[in-house]
């Protein structure tokens, strides 16, 4: 299968540029580009792509609204470009649905270590990598009134069936896997992000609120994932849910 990437970004050199990385990274792939919000919806809508990089200041729609718009249409992995550094925007872009964020100036080799990751995560460069969460990619995981199927990325509770981006789907694979125990912060952003994301606790804050709105769990009262404030998370069935990891530490209840 062919990979196609979609660049937005209204600044034609910066375009220029990432395409032709794009094409050095992945010699057979098609690098669709965009300098503008529409006409990067317009060509998303003709031409789905495997990957896009999205610039947050763009000339007509903002990158925030466009990203937010990709993500009601698509799973597809999103990498933001921004001058803008601060938190507040980098938290923003996550919980519009975007994967991962980039600073403008960027590091070329940054950009493109990131943007591999993200499509092992959506295992379009691994096919096999399902099978080295040690969790069946054929079959259903069960844990009370919530069906987990990782082969297809959706999760069905008695309110209805979401789907999960690539992230969101690694994530709760890493959870599950250690079902009952505590994951440490660094683990999971290592397990799913990698190891130059160690410290980015907000990529982690968001997405475990994003997976809990998707799975029907409530953050006070948590059935499926605790929060262990300062330490991890814990995955746990709703058997279990009523128990402590260790005597006398209950749980946070919030994210």
């Amino acid at each position: 299968m062919t990979l196609r990437v979609l660049v937005v970004d209204d600044e034609t050199d910066i375009t220029d540029v990432i395409a032709f990385g794009a094409r050095m990274v992945w010699p057979d792939c098609t690098v669709d580009t965009a300098t503008s919000g529409a006409d990067a919806l317009r060509q998303f809508a003709a031409s789905p792509p495997d990957l896009v990089v999205l610039d947050v200041g763009l000339p007509d729609i903002d990158g925030f609204v466009v990203c937010e718009r990709l993500r009601r249409l698509s799973q597809v992995p999103i990498l933001m470009l921004t001058a803008r550094d601060a938190t507040l925007d980098k938290v923003r872009a996550l919980e519009l649905g975007a994967d991962d964020y980039l600073t403008k100036p960027f590091d070329h080799i940054e950009l493109f270590a990131r943007l591999r990751a993200l499509l092992r995560r959506s295992r379009f460069e691994d096919p096999a990598a399902v099978a080295a969460t040690g969790i069946d990619p054929m079959g259903e995981q069960v844990y009370g009134d919530l069906r987990v199927s990782f082969a297809t990325r959706q999760v069905t509770t008695s309110a209805g069936t979401a789907r999960l981006t690539a992230t969101e789907s690694r994530l709760l694979e890493e959870l599950v896997r250690h079902v009952g125990t505590i994951v440490p912060h660094a683990r999971l952003l290592e397990r799913v992000w990698g190891e130059a994301y160690v410290d980015e606790i907000h990529y982690l804050k968001v997405y475990i609120g994003r997976l809990r709105r998707k799975i029907g769990d409530d953050a006070e009262r948590p059935r499926y994932i605790e929060t262990y404030w300062g330490i991890g998370y814990r995955f746990v069935a709703p058997v279990d849910a009523a128990r402590d990891a260790t005597p006398g530490e209950p749980p946070a209840t919030a994210p």
